[in-house]
């Protein structure tokens, strides 16, 4: 499964797979937004952490909702 973390980088929140900046915003819901595009896009299973602005992994997403593990709500 396909990684994306979003992380405040800076004076802009950035999504990051891989090491490299994949979707970039000013403000973290728009950085969510256009993440959530990307890998709803893609035809592989995508596994997205939202970070606070500390780094603590504040709510994982995952597209296609099918494709998630934990089978628990949140």
């Amino acid at each position: 499964m396909k990684r994306i973390d979003i992380v405040k980088q800076g004076n802009e929140w950035v999504a990051k797979s891989g090491g490299d900046i994949v979707a970039r915003a000013a403000r973290k819901e728009d950085a969510v937004r256009e993440t959530a595009k990307l890998a709803k896009a893609d035809s592989e299973a995508v596994s997205v952490k939202i970070h606070t602005e500390d780094g603590r992994v504040q709510e994982e997403r995952t597209y296609p909702r099918s494709a998630d593990p934990a089978r628990s709500p949140g």
